[in-house]
């Protein structure tokens, strides 16, 4: 049903070639820059849902 649709679209054959050319340079542009990153901003942000969690705890064993 869906293909009926479709078929009946002048240039529909052009939206997957756009989406494509879209996708592959986003999709390269974000991985060369995770590999980019500073590796200690990444393990700053990779502690910090834990460190309230580990402060809480710390204070908890300090109070008496």
């Amino acid at each position: 049903m869906l293909s009926r649709y479709l078929t009946s679209i002048d240039g529909v054959a052009a939206y997957p070639i756009f989406s494509l050319l879209i996708f592959v340079p986003f999709f390269l542009a974000v991985t060369v820059w995770v590999f980019k990153l500073d590796k200690k901003f990444l393990k700053y942000m990779s502690e910090l849902p834990l460190a309230d969690s580990q402060e809480q705890s710390e204070q908890r064993s300090a109070q008496p």
